[in-house]
């Protein structure tokens, strides 16, 4: 090991399975044989035998990335140490990561530039979910065994930060959909856009996406839609939250697994690994964002600007030298978000804003989305020698970013990512609002129809709260055209706020 080694990705795998426990309990995945199969298959693209790892990181399993959430079907309490064993590994290093989608492109970011610093030779990152295979078999009574430990000492960064307030919790902010539904009606009203003009703004941005989850092997719903399909309220594309339905919003009922291999540029000549494989990272940044009620920009991503910004500046590049992108998917938000930062319009630009078909298409497993995007990406720039891409990987509700410049292309000299910055700007609440205006909502869907609206709004000084509607402000909610900069007044008990329209 030595510093100021070049770092560079040099065996990707991916691994899926359809498994949903109406056949018996033959076959059924686990977290750790996705990600043990996916792992043997990035060894294998490398040539590289799983002795020569000595750094191994586990992204963080749905279970374990909320408190005191049930193991329905027993605890693997050491899959990092589990994944070592099974693969005949013995690192000298093994982590399992905080909570976040990012995590897949942080975690290479990390394990580059601590191979250039001379810490290890060759590091495995590895993830998976196997949710599909956890609700189908307790939906058909089938009995599978997770339980699993190893005795081999590792890091676990546990949850990381809050992602929630107490205001937020307080107004029935709880689950991503409804975070992100915030932002994609902020965004509508920015572009003058009704209920029905922004689900079929979404439609047209997300066909494309099935398509190309069609076409891939590893998807989970391999089923092209059509732009009517996806704009238009179902059985099959029920609302979830204005405007969201059901295939606007990231699938997580999958099985799926990937890792990539990353080693000093010398370890692979010694170990002959060939020139065709190799992918060299140019550029990286990372970036968290405040809740989201305390963030002044609600139509775009502040963390999105500085990690893309940064990954860019630090290649040397700018989005329109990007030949192939995989941006974050989870809800079309995102990818306005991210389009807005590159400058590239999602509509007519004609490079591929995915290359798996996007997290609800091709399948949204958890925290480890991204390193599915990183071996697509491998997989792409590998087919094209020269050519360059961009992964942006995004974790809680554009809370956490993390990207990467990729190329076969070699760079001169290795540069390494910046640690994450943080945002310090923040909009003050206000607790008791009496009036205001609306700069945002959503209204949550339940099996019966609407349940509950929710709006941000600013008072007269500025400050912003948080409210739920009554009843008649709900029906106000529910029309086509946007409530956006519409005046509401409201009374508050036991820390809620409730609004009527004025």
């Amino acid at each position: 090991m030595a510093k100021g080694a070049m770092p560079v990705l040099v065996g990707v795998g991916q691994s899926m399975s359809q498994w949903d426990g109406k056949s018996g309990a033959d076959g059924a995945p686990s977290p750790l044989s996705l990600a043990r199969d996916a792992s043997k298959a990035a060894l294998k693209d490398a040539g590289v035998d799983a002795g020569e790892i000595d750094a191994l990181t586990f992204v963080r399993i749905f279970e374990d990335s909320v408190p005191s959430a049930p193991h329905p079907h027993g605890h693997n309490t050491n899959l990092p140490g589990t994944l070592a064993r099974d693969l005949g590994a013995s690192p000298s290093k093994l982590i399992y990561s905080d909570v976040g989608g990012q995590s897949p492109q942080a975690l290479a970011n990390e394990m580059a530039n601590r191979i250039h610093a001379g810490e290890f030779d060759v590091a495995l990152v590895a993830g998976s979910e196997a949710n599909r295979a956890s609700k189908g078999a307790r939906k058909n009574g089938v009995e599978i065994d997770w339980a699993d430990d190893s005795d081999l000492a590792y890091e676990d960064r546990g949850l990381g930060g809050q992602m929630l307030s107490r205001p937020e919790i307080k107004h029935g902010l709880i689950a991503p959909a409804f975070f992100y539904a915030m932002f994609e009606n902020a965004i509508a009203a920015r572009e003058g856009r009704s209920r029905s003009g922004q689900r079929e703004a979404m439609a047209k941005l997300f066909q494309p996406f099935t398509a190309r989850a069609a076409q891939n092997p590893y998807s989970q719903f391999p089923v092209e839609r059509s732009v009517d399909f996806l704009k238009t309220p179902s059985p099959e594309n029920y609302e979830f939250a204005d405007p969201y339905l059901k295939w606007h919003i990231a699938q997580d009922a999958v099985n799926q697994g990937a890792a990539i291999l990353v080693m000093s540029e010398d370890k692979a000549d010694a170990l002959g690994v060939s020139k065709e494989k190799r992918v060299y990272l140019h550029g990286g940044g990372e970036a968290s964002d405040s809740f989201i009620s305390e963030r002044p920009m609600l139509d775009g991503s502040w963390a999105m600007e500085q990690a893309i910004g940064k990954a860019l500046d630090q290649a040397g590049k700018d989005s329109g030298t990007m030949k192939y992108f995989d941006l974050y998917s989870c809800f079309p938000c995102a990818v306005f978000s991210s389009a807005q930062v590159l400058d590239i319009n999602p509509f007519t630009d004609k490079r591929p804003l995915t290359l798996t078909g996007g997290l609800p298409f091709f399948g949204g497993p958890g925290n480890n989305y991204s390193m599915h995007g990183l071996a697509s990406m491998a997989d792409a720039l590998r087919a094209d020698p020269g050519s360059f891409g961009l992964v942006l990987a995004n974790g809680g509700w554009m809370t956490k970013e993390a990207a990467g410049v990729w190329s076969t292309a070699r760079p001169d000299a290795y540069k390494p990512t910046a640690a994450s910055v943080k945002a310090t700007e923040k909009v003050e609440l206000e607790s008791a609002p009496t009036t205001g205006t609306i700069e945002t909502f959503t209204v949550v869907h339940g099996r019966k129809g609407a349940e509950h609206g929710v709006i941000f709004a600013r008072t007269g000084d500025g400050k912003r709260f948080i409210a739920k509607a009554t009843p008649d402000a709900l029906e106000r909610l529910r029309e086509d055209s946007s409530p956006v900069g519409a005046a509401v007044t409201v009374e508050t008990a036991d820390e809620v706020n409730t609004f009527r329209f004025a």
